[in-house]
């Protein structure tokens, strides 16, 4: 069912990614948040706090609040997902 008008959210955010070949999206913070990315495409490695942890297709990454993390796309493919993040 589609609802008219702006969708709103209590805080909520998602949106795609996509990160070409030997590209990453840079070393960031949750701060007071957290999120959960969903892999369509490629693969790679997610970068939380101090662990590495391979993603692909099919994967999902969970990241607490407060967790400096980075997505690295390490194939040929282009990497694509999608990120939810939502506050505490």
């Amino acid at each position: 069912m589609k609802h008219p008008g702006v969708p709103t959210t209590h805080g909520m955010k998602s949106n795609r990614v996509y990160l070409e070949p030997s590209t990453n999206c840079g070393v960031h913070s949750t701060e007071d948040k957290e999120e959960q990315l969903v892999f369509l495409s490629g693969c790679g490695t997610a970068i939380i706090g101090e662990e590495e942890v391979p993603v692909g297709v099919g994967k999902v990454c969970y990241i607490p609040p407060q967790t400096q993390h980075n997505i690295l796309n390490t194939s040929t493919e282009p990497l694509i997902y999608v990120f939810c993040v939502s506050p505490v």
